[in-house]
């Protein structure tokens, strides 16, 4: 009985061992079957014992290539051929034979405005000043109120988007994208509260592109709201700069002790190379740029025009420049706001937040600055 009690134990041993070793072979394939990569890398790393050198490298490349490889637009599912990753505003029929269509179209730039019904007539008026074959329109009705705009005879094709109470600068950094506005040479970011009786587009994209202006603004009239001088209309006599079309730069003296002032040496904001966000125009590289750097929490855009020479292409006191001749009475009017007896703490509100936004604005600037070591400022 004692000899028999000796020869079980090893064999119950021997099964036990057989039976971990069956489990932990499981474990193993259940393992490389779960995680492809870890798969791979063993493989690679087992026959590598085997493989001759120069083969084996050739496998690490193959296998560094496929996780290296990043899908298209669209994703490694889609061929490359079918893949269009730009977009327009332009309307398309839902008849018709649509390679016919797609023939070549005449240039175009967008006109980009946030609108209320209470200013409806001078949208109106500014909106037709526009040509329709040269121009696509998009509204942002920050009011809710789109459906009263239908009786008027652009209104049919011009795009409309609305969200209650949102900014320019929220509608432009969510319906704007590059990608989808890259098919228009230029892109007019205005605001609606301005007169054009003396402006004409297509004149002043004419003087945009002769100049080689990147971001311009027409010049405001002199009856107009105006914050900074260099938006101020410039009588500037025939053969000055620009043939007195355009000015790049705004002079005025040092106010008082340690005031600072604007002067030949002044080459940055606001003295030169520089524009208000009330009525920009954007080349298409530029607002590219532009669009990136406007930032998706801060709708008031405070402290971005500061920043937009950084988005021109070149030299921004040469491709940043404010047209003369063809000039806009800005008038000022509060748009977004409350009811009337809250219109002016409302207005305090709006200015209060702006100005904070400025100030994170400027921060995150500052880190971004410091963060990215392959950056250097062109404007120190």
């Amino acid at each position: 009985m004692a000899s028999q009690k000796r020869f079980s134990l090893p064999v119950a041993l021997v099964f036990l061992l057989v039976l971990l070793f069956v489990a932990g072979a499981g474990f193993k394939l259940h393992h490389k079957d779960c995680n492809p990569s870890v798969s791979r890398a063993s493989e690679l790393s087992e026959d590598s014992r085997s493989m001759p050198r120069k083969l084996l490298r050739v496998a690490v490349h193959r296998t560094e290539a496929r996780e290296s490889e990043k899908p298209s637009s669209g994703g490694s599912a889609l061929l490359r051929g079918i893949v269009q990753a730009t977009s327009d505003l332009e309307m398309v029929p839902m008849v018709g034979d649509p390679e016919q269509e797609g023939g070549s179209r005449p240039s175009k730039s967008l006109l980009a405005i946030p609108v209320g019904i209470k200013n409806k007539a001078a949208v109106d008026k500014l909106v037709s000043k526009f040509p329709a074959d040269r121009f696509t329109v998009m509204l942002f009705h920050y009011d809710g109120q789109m459906d009263q705009w239908g009786d008027l005879e652009w209104s049919r094709r011009a795009v409309h988007v609305s969200a209650l109470g949102q900014t320019k600068w929220w509608f432009a950094k969510r319906f704007l994208h590059p990608d989808v506005v890259a098919v228009y040479d230029y892109v007019f970011l205005w605001d609606e509260d301005v007169e054009v009786d003396a402006f004409d587009p297509l004149r002043y994209l004419d003087i945009v592109k002769r100049e080689g202006l990147e971001i311009s603004q027409p010049a405001l009239d002199r009856r107009s709201e105006i914050h900074h001088g260099i938006t101020t209309r410039a009588l500037l006599r025939p053969g000055a700069e620009g043939g007195g079309d355009v000015h790049r730069r705004f002079y005025k003296p040092a106010a008082g002790w340690g005031g600072g002032g604007c002067d030949d040496s002044s080459t940055g904001p606001p003295c030169a190379g520089w524009v208000e966000i009330m009525v920009p125009v954007f080349s298409r590289a530029a607002w590219r740029c532009s669009w990136g750097m406007v930032q998706n929490d801060l709708v008031h855009a405070w402290g971005l025009d500061h920043k937009l020479g950084y988005c021109t292409q070149g030299d921004r006191t040469l491709k940043v420049g404010v047209v003369d001749s063809k000039y806009v009475l800005h008038r000022g009017v509060p748009t977004l706001g409350g009811t009337e007896g809250k219109a002016a703490a409302f207005r305090v509100a709006v200015r209060r937040r702006s100005f904070a936004e400025m100030q994170i604005f400027n921060r995150r600037w500052k880190e971004a600055a410091a963060d990215d070591a392959s950056w250097t400022d062109p404007y120190p």
